[in-house]
C-alpha cells in the first residue's frame, strides 16, 4: 500500500523535541526528563494502537489507592514510565497506580507526579487516552502547593500522538512521527483561543451540581454554547489549547464526589500549570488550583479550566 499523500506535502522539517529544547536553552537536566517521558510515550502509543491483538489491555488486575479498578495496561504503563524516569535525574515519583511515593535516586534533582494512563476507563475501545506529569524541585514531600511546580506536560493518544510541554516559559506542542519514534515541534507558545463557547462536562452529573452552577451552564448552552465530552481530561485539555472553551468537573452532592473526582497532584496540577502558561485559568470553583496544597498524595479536587473569561464567569460554589 502506498502512503496517502496530500497536495503540498513535504518531508518533516520541524525540529524534534531534543533539538527544540536545546535551541530554547532549556535546563539540560529538565530537558532530559522531558525527553525520557517522550521516549517512553512512543512505544506506549504503539501498544495502545494494537488494542487487544497481543492480549487484553483492559483486564482487571487490582485497584488503585482511589478505589478505581486497575487495568493491565495501567500497571504496565506505570512500570514502563518508572523505568524511563529512572534514567533521568529524578529523586521520587508519585503515580496514580502506587499507594506511596517511590524513590528512584535519593540524590536526584526532581520529584515527579504522574498519571500513567488518563481516561483508563476507555482502555481497549479505541477512545482517546492520555498521560499527565508535573515536575517539582526535589525536597521535602509531595504535599506542597502547585505554585512550586516548575514544569508539566501531557501526552494525548488519539489518531495522532501529541505532547504538550511547558518548562515555565509557555506551552509547546509536539506530534509523534511513528516512523522515527520522535516527537517534532507542531506549534510553539500556544495560546488558548478566546471567545469560543464550548463546554466539556459530563451531562449525566448535572442533576447533582449546585443550582447556581447548573443554571449557569444551562444558560450558556441555551445561548449557543456547544458541549464536548471526551471522558479523558488530557484529550479535553489538548482540544481546549487548540480550539478554546472550558472543562468542568465540579464537586457535587453524591457521596464520594464532595471533593470532585480528579486528583490534585498528578491531574489538576499539571493541567492548571499548562493552562495558565497558555493564558487560561484553572480553579476548583472558588480558588486557583495552583494555590492549593494536597493533604494526601491521592487527594481529589474539583476542576474547572480553560478560557480565562469563561472560567471567571463561573459562579462560586
Amino acid at each position: 500500500m502506498t502512503p496517502l499523500a496530500l497536495p503540498g506535502d513535504t518531508a518533516i522539517a520541524s525540529p524534534d523535541l531534543a533539538a527544540h529544547l536545546d535551541a530554547r536553552g532549556a535546563d539540560p537536566a529538565l530537558a532530559t526528563l522531558a525527553i525520557a517521558i517522550a521516549d517512553a510515550a512512543a512505544p506506549l502509543a504503539a501498544r495502545l494502537a494494537l488494542a487487544g491483538l497481543p492480549g487484553d489491555p483492559a483486564r482487571i488486575v487490582g485497584s488503585n489507592d482511589s478505589g478505581d479498578r486497575q487495568k493491565a495496561l495501567d500497571r504496565a504503563a506505570h512500570d514502563h514510565l518508572l523505568g524511563a524516569l529512572a534514567r533521568a535525574d529524578v529523586r521520587a515519583v508519585v503515580s496514580e497506580e502506587a499507594e506511596g511515593a517511590i524513590t528512584l535516586r535519593p540524590e536526584g534533582r526532581f520529584d515527579v507526579a504522574i498519571d500513567p494512563i488518563d481516561g483508563s476507563g476507555s482502555i481497549g475501545i479505541g477512545a482517546p487516552l492520555g498521560l499527565l506529569f508535573c515536575v517539582f524541585e526535589a525536597g521535602g514531600d509531595f504535599l506542597r502547593p502547585g505554585t512550586e511546580a516548575i514544569a508539566a506536560g501531557y501526552v494525548s493518544f488519539g489518531h495522532s500522538t501529541d505532547m504538550g510541554l511547558s518548562l515555565g516559559d509557555g506551552v509547546d506542542l509536539y506530534t509523534l512521527d511513528p516512523a522515527s519514534g520522535r516527537f517534532h515541534l507542531a506549534r510553539e507558545r500556544v495560546r488558548i483561543p478566546e471567545g469560543r463557547p464550548m463546554i466539556a462536562h459530563n451531562a449525566s452529573n448535572i442533576g447533582h451540581w449546585p443550582e447556581r452552577l447548573r443554571d449557569h451552564v444551562a444558560a450558556r448552552i441555551a445561548s449557543g454554547a456547544n458541549m464536548r465530552w471526551i471522558a479523558a481530561a488530557v484529550s479535553d485539555l489538548h482540544r481546549i489549547l487548540l480550539q478554546g472553551g472550558m472543562f468542568l468537573y465540579p464537586a457535587d452532592a453524591r457521596r464520594g464526589y464532595e471533593n470532585g473526582r480528579l486528583r490534585l497532584l498528578y491531574e489538576a496540577f499539571p493541567i492548571a500549570f499548562l493552562i495558565e502558561q497558555a493564558g487560561g485559568a484553572a480553579t476548583n470553583g472558588a480558588t486557583r488550583i495552583l494555590a492549593l496544597t494536597p493533604d494526601a498524595l491521592h487527594a481529589h479536587c474539583p476542576l474547572i479550566f480553560g478560557d480565562r473569561e469563561l472560567v471567571a464567569a463561573i459562579p462560586s460554589h
